[in-house]
């Protein structure tokens, strides 16, 4: 179940005023809206608002024709008709976020080293930093400054919403402390007299207000969102006790979906581990049974040490320096605990690494140009590989069925290469392995010793060497039994997936 998708549907179903029904008795939004509107007036003749806090008020209407329509202070009148988002209930009213809420942008100290403290009496800097995934709140800051930094920052209070403006814009949280913000962040302000604060955070936070911020960020290199724009986005407006229902309503719902995200995130966690355990349970012979009348993982290694050892004398190939050959003692034991028809073999005994090379932005294009070129985790999704890239000056090439790995930054992906012939960048080694070895073996083979290979990557950017998989031993079975075990590991990974 995707358990994010359905909590976007509940909150699109809200804000639609689909989730609960409609009171005939309520009164209706318009009304609470026109209300305002006089207190407006009455506060500018008052002296306690200045003309221009009202100059781009407005009233959003349907005229005869059924059509939305937007009155403006000096009078003009404006169909709007494609803007409205959708139809709402009777006694909802559409109206601009501007015109019911005070927003404003933060501001930095700079430099805001200057400004820190850790006074008592210094006030709260709150940063994106400061909130943490999936909460509501927020409800601490890390960090204060003081209070002369007041006048080059925002004062924020209690009961505010913060929207993010930089990176991820748009996403809500409610203020539990006061203090002061930076411009990462809006403040919508004073919005007790026309939401009720927990509908306001739902529809805040649904898909659809989304998808209107997102039309109206701009910014090439990064989005942020501009104060006016966010005064003109038009929000849904239910009468007053409607938006209780709907946030009491909203809160039932997206307790029991989060409590099925969790037990989804504990299910994939068991998952996980039952597959990795299979794994371990293939690669020592503890899987499926052994048949007796398998040949021998030893016949199999002896024809490809045979077959090496011709092509060496034929010039074909060199000897490889790093191939070892590892036997049993007279204890008759390996250095692992398998099956007596398995055999413990180095990597360069049945398998070649190829390493990755960078090529200088000249040399790669984007219009299918060449061999695809592969530069690094980007580029594997569900096993598969996928091509953005190609190349007319391929140096370091991995052929079909070569067992891909990544080796810098990300670690441990892997994939088999299914497309032919590609570059491969210094972020990927190939491993090409010897046509006698069952290839998905092999691979099942790396996948159970990830968590060893990517143990061995170090540095400030993560990293293993060519030397790191050279020096691994792997558990050869019978060639039978190896199609054996990965009939039965995709088998059980099928029913594992199924859950």
């Amino acid at each position: 179940m995707d358990t994010k998708a359905l909590r976007q549907k509940v909150l699109d179903l809200a804000i639609r005023g689909k989730l609960v029904p409609q009171d005939p008795n309520d009164e209706p939004a318009s009304l609470l809206l026109e209300r305002i509107r006089q207190e407006k007036q009455q506060m500018v003749k008052e002296g306690k608002l200045k003309p221009k806090d009202i100059k781009n008020d407005s009233v959003i209407f349907k005229g005869d024709d059924n059509l939305h329509y937007e009155k403006f202070v000096d009078g003009t009148v404006k169909c709007i008709e494609n803007e409205i988002p959708f139809e709402l209930p009777n006694g909802w009213s559409w109206e601009r976020l501007g015109n019911l809420t005070i927003i404003a942008r933060g501001g930095s100290p700079r430099p805001i080293e200057d400004y820190l403290t850790t006074s008592s009496d210094g006030l709260n800097w709150i940063k994106i930093g400061d909130t943490r995934k999936g909460d509501k709140y927020i409800t601490y800051a890390n960090e204060k400054i003081i209070p002369e930094g007041l006048t080059k920052t925002r004062f924020v209070h209690k009961g505010d919403f913060l929207l993010t403006n930089s990176m991820s814009f748009g996403r809500p949280y409610i203020l539990e402390i006061d203090g002061c913000i930076h411009d990462g962040w809006l403040v919508i302000g004073e919005t007790e007299t026309v939401f009720c604060q927990d509908y306001l955070y739902y529809m805040l936070s649904s898909s659809i207000m989304y998808k209107s911020l997102s039309k109206l960020a701009a910014g090439s290199t990064v989005k942020n969102l501009k104060i006016d724009s966010v005064k003109s986005v038009l929000v849904p407006i239910p009468p007053k006790t409607e938006q209780t229902n709907i946030s009491n309503k909203l809160a039932a719902i997206i307790k029991t979906i989060d409590y099925i995200s969790d037990e989804e995130e504990s299910i994939d966690e068991q998952v996980t581990s039952v597959k990795s355990k299979i794994l371990d349970l293939a690669i020592r012979g503890k899987l499926v049974p052994q048949a007796p009348d398998d040949e021998p993982a030893s016949v199999l290694l002896e024809r490809i040490r045979a077959e090496k050892e011709e092509l060496i004398k034929r010039g074909k190939i060199k000897r490889d320096k790093n191939e070892s050959f590892i036997f049993k003692g007279d204890d008759n034991s390996y250095y692992q605990d398998i099956p007596n028809s398995w055999e413990l073999v180095s990597f360069p005994c049945v398998a070649t690494l190829i390493s990755g090379r960078d090529l200088k932005p000249s040399e790669y294009n984007s219009v299918n140009n060449g061999i695809p070129y592969i530069t690094g985790a980007s580029n594997f999704e569900n096993d598969e590989v996928s091509i953005n890239r190609w190349t007319e000056y391929p140096q370091s090439i991995s052929v079909i069925n070569d067992i891909l790995l990544t080796c810098k930054g990300t670690v441990g992906e892997l994939a088999v290469n299914k497309i032919g012939k590609v570059h491969i960048a210094r972020q990927i080694m190939a491993i090409r392995v010897n046509k006698a070895i069952n290839i998905e073996y092999m691979k099942l083979y790396f996948m159970a010793i990830i968590t060893d290979i990517k143990k061995a990557a170090g540095g400030l950017i993560p990293g293993i060497s060519r030397n790191d998989v050279l020096q691994i031993n792997i558990n050869i079975p019978p060639i039978e039994e190896q199609k054996r075990i990965v009939s039965a590991i995709q088998e059980l990974f099928r029913l594992l997936d199924s859950i």
